[in-house]
């Protein structure tokens, strides 16, 4: 099992998150990796419970209306990040980069054998996807 970095930077270059996930398969999509992204930071955020989301894509204000977070700390829906996350790489919205190279496919397969930094470059502001 493999390990992978997940980090998130400005398009200055700015780091400005990074966390860790283990036990992740050899080799993986690109679509996959934005699941587990999006996944991790909404478990964390649930359970938390911050007054803002702070993740890849935020809700859009349908959404923050239907699930409180406009005004309470509520829950956010995974599976609605998760669609939105892959709508917004689909349309340029973040660059992503697994170890050194640049992917540009949801479905492209990605080695994760050598513990590859995974980072999201978000290039404008991802309000609902």
């Amino acid at each position: 099992m493999a390990r992978a970095f997940f980090r998130d930077e400005s398009p200055m270059g700015d780091r400005l998150d990074t966390f860790a996930l283990d036990d992740l398969p050899d080799r993986t999509t690109v679509r996959e990796l934005v699941r587990l992204r999006v996944r991790e930071e909404v478990e964390r955020h649930n359970a938390r419970r911050p007054a803002v989301f702070r993740g890849l894509v935020q809700p859009g204000p349908v959404e923050a209306e239907l699930n409180g977070t406009s005004r309470r700390r509520r829950h956010v829906d995974c599976g609605r990040q998760v669609e939105a996350a892959e709508r917004a790489f689909q349309r340029n919205g973040f660059v992503l980069i697994v170890g050194d190279r640049q992917v540009e496919d949801l479905d492209e397969t990605v080695d994760l054998t050598a513990d590859p930094e995974i980072t999201f470059i978000k290039l404008v502001p991802l309000v609902g996807g």
